[in-house]
């Protein structure tokens, strides 16, 4: 199944050049509108954006279309990704969209959609919608007395923030406990600070200053280290950093050490499995994750099973499955008993109660098992007209057959372009550190050579 549009992760590209421009989005919403139409009520769409600038192009057009269409639009404003989820079905919406980028810098952009029940669309739907856009738009639009309407949720951000609060354990508080949260300039910079300090916790704000431009510059779940250092600074228990729409979590212990979605995962599989919590002995995962972890929940007696590269296709193997915990490396945390997608914001909240549990230091909790070595880069690429894919060239083929002889049974190689930027991710894993490291840089160069 082939679509144009639609990435692994929604729409998403350079903002106002195709296909993030005010002219495709209107078409976007005006195909998805008519997608979800089922049956003669006042259909309804919630709208959410994080804190891009380019979010003030995007956000209107998408309400015009959705109005063209006969849907009732709801505002909310800047707002993680999993809050438009859960406002979706809390509102009875026929449709829910976030705009937002995720992790990307802020001159990108993106379109995500939620069904009714609060879901990622599959693949079929999502080719469905591309399918109506060259359709004849008046087949598409509704009359002048059934336009749609617009208007903003004003208390959207308390009712997050208690549907949030109200997964962390009963009579269980924060009190005592210093956290340091980065919010990356993004969706949660409000909302993630709140809850910390409604909890009880003493919280230390970074990355709560968007202004349009530096969402995920220098800070939040894919640059780290300044919330590494501000818990060592501030004699912090503990650090969580979000990205630009809040789906991912990255942490930190007391001494500033990382905890990737890995380590969090086994943590909170262990303590859920204890509880008798899971509902299966089962984590769901991608082939990103570290070997190291699946060795460590076997001991459990929990298996780890192994999906495509993105939290859609976790959550669907998890609804298939019966599965209730899963996620990915980079963060995203999928509790099914809370939330139909990754909530870097519920998922600190679950370790949290754990650490307050056991009272113990948080390096204590964290590092639950021994990832075995492992290497990743990305190769970000330009192509020139006419020029293939790196990975269809003959020399990165050949690069790419010639280190998987060398890694043999001992270790994994995966590499993979990026559905969602110019990239590809190029990861090993083995028993060997130096020859992982090797491999991978071999491999990069023959990647930026064939690019060039």
């Amino acid at each position: 199944m082939t679509r144009k549009l639609f990435g692994t992760d929604g729409i998403r590209g350079r903002a106002n050049v195709e296909p993030m421009t005010a002219e495709t989005a209107l078409k976007v919403a005006t195909a998805a509108a008519a997608q979800f139409r089922r049956g003669d009520h006042r259909h309804l769409v919630v709208i959410g954006k994080d804190t891009r600038l380019s979010g003030y192009l995007l956000e209107p057009a998408l309400t015009a279309g959705f109005i063209g269409a006969g849907m009732d639009v709801i505002l909310v404003g800047p707002m993680p990704t999993p809050a438009i989820a859960m406002l979706t079905r809390s509102l009875r919406a026929d449709l829910g969209v976030m705009i937002s980028a995720s992790h990307n810098p802020f001159e990108d952009n993106g379109i995500k959609l939620f069904g009714p029940d609060g879901y990622k669309l599959s693949d079929e739907v999502e080719k469905a919608i591309e399918d109506r856009i060259v359709l004849p738009p008046d087949d598409q639009l509704a009359p002048p007395a059934k336009l749609g309407r617009a208007r903003r949720l004003d208390d959207a951000s308390g009712r997050y923030i208690e549907y949030a609060k109200n997964t962390f354990p009963k009579g269980l508080r924060l009190d005592g406990l210093k956290v340091v949260v980065d919010c990356a300039n993004g969706a949660a910079y409000k909302v993630a600070p709140a809850v910390l300090w409604e909890l009880g916790a003493d919280v230390i704000s970074i990355g709560v200053a968007p202004d349009g431009l530096n969402i995920n510059k220098g800070c939040g779940a894919t640059a780290t280290d300044v919330m590494q250092q501000a818990v060592v600074a501030h004699g912090a228990h503990l650090g969580l950093s979000l990205d630009g729409d809040a789906d991912r979590l990255i942490m930190a212990d007391e001494t500033g050490r990382q905890i990737d979605g890995d380590q969090l995962m086994a943590m909170i599989a262990r303590d859920w499995s204890a509880g008798g919590r899971l509902a299966q002995p089962a984590v769901v995962a991608t082939v990103m994750s570290n070997l190291g972890m699946e060795r460590f929940l076997g001991g459990l007696g929990i298996e780890l099973i192994r999906t495509a590269v993105g939290d859609r296709y976790v959550v669907e193997t998890m609804r298939e499955r019966g599965f209730n915990l899963g996620g990915e490396q980079s963060g995203h945390i999928v509790m099914s008993d809370y939330a139909t997608t990754g909530d870097g914001l519920i998922a600190a909240l679950q370790v949290l109660a754990v650490i307050q549990q056991a009272g113990r230091r948080s390096s204590e909790v964290f590092r639950v098992f021994e990832p075995m070595p492992q290497r990743l880069r990305s190769v970000r690429f330009t192509l020139a007209a006419g020029v293939a894919s790196p990975l269809e060239q003959a020399p990165v083929k050949d690069a790419i057959a010639a280190a998987e002889a060398r890694l043999g049974k001992d270790g994994r190689l995966l590499i993979r372009k990026s559905g969602t930027e110019p990239v590809i991710r190029v990861m090993a894993e083995g028993e060997d550190a130096a020859l992982i490291e090797t491999l991978v840089g071999e491999i990069c160069a023959s990647i930026e050579h064939a690019a060039a």
